[in-house]
């Protein structure tokens, strides 16, 4: 006698595996948890060797350095500042070098649940949006920082000589690498919106008059009081936009759930 409850488990299309208990889900997190933290440690420990948590610094302080005063050097206003912004730095570091694990450990994580067609979106997003915020800080580094810190100097009396505290510079620094790497996020986020059918491609069209408005607006919160920083957060959010409505459509139309045949036989 045949057994009539069917057989999922062959279905590409379904979550893998059986249901698990509790127990083994809390299980399974923490080993995760252990491997991503593992890695961090594994990066925090590189760094500290080479290029050591002072040389990682002197090179977060290198845009600032370079349009400082002749002679002119950061200062530490707490007494333990020397030693443990540095270690803040290199943990920051060793965070950002360990993340494809990991974002891998939270994808092996979630793998299981999820349906074929939503794994083919899952691992895409996972990438572009580690590469996209990468890239956001990189262009905060490399092009902004040199020219808020250009205009920065270029306006301030020349009767004050610049001398900034090494860890409101390293607030400083954070603020502008995460309004940068989340401005960069804004295609990952309307591919999301428009796979949950929270929103359309075509509302998301009649939008972007509006979100130009709101892009400005976001640029001139959480940057400087520099027309330069604020251009250079705005037009990038904006052209990433066009590139998000783009990137919704490719990655709607090849995630889609497999329409089920209704003329199989029962």
């Amino acid at each position: 006698m045949t057994d009539p409850t069917p057989d999922h488990g062959t279905d590409p299309n379904r979550p893998d595996g059986s249901e698990q208990p509790f127990v083994s889900h809390l299980v399974e997190l923490r080993d995760r948890l252990i491997r991503a933290v593992i890695a961090i440690g594994v990066a925090f420990i590189a760094l500290a060797i080479y290029p050591s948590p002072a040389g990682l610094y002197d090179l977060l302080a290198m845009p600032l350095i370079e349009h400082l005063p002749k002679g002119a050097t950061l200062i530490a206003t707490n007494p333990i500042s020397p030693f443990m912004v540095p270690v803040k730095v290199t943990m920051l570091a060793a965070f950002m070098l360990a993340l494809p694990v990991v974002l891998y450990q939270v994808w092996a994580f979630v793998a299981p649940g999820l349906y074929a067609h939503e794994k083919r979106l899952v691992m895409p997003l996972i990438i572009s949006s580690t590469v996209l915020f990468f890239t956001g800080v990189a262009f905060c580094y490399f092009f902004v920082f040199g020219k808020v810190f250009t205009f920065i100097q270029n306006f301030a009396p020349k009767s004050i000589t610049a001398a900034p505290d090494i860890e409101a510079y390293l607030s400083f620094v954070l603020n502008m690498f995460i309004a940068f790497g989340a401005a960069f996020e804004v295609p990952v986020v309307l591919v999301i919106l428009v796979r949950m059918g929270m929103v359309t491609v075509e509302k998301l069209r009649d939008f972007r008059s509006y979100f130009i408005v709101i892009a400005f607006v976001v640029a001139a919160v959480v940057t400087p009081p520099d027309v330069v920083s604020q251009l250079a957060l705005a037009i990038p959010m904006c052209l990433l936009y066009e590139v998000g409505i783009w990137a919704a459509q490719l990655f709607v139309k090849h995630t889609q759930a497999p329409q089920e045949d209704s003329t199989a036989a029962p």
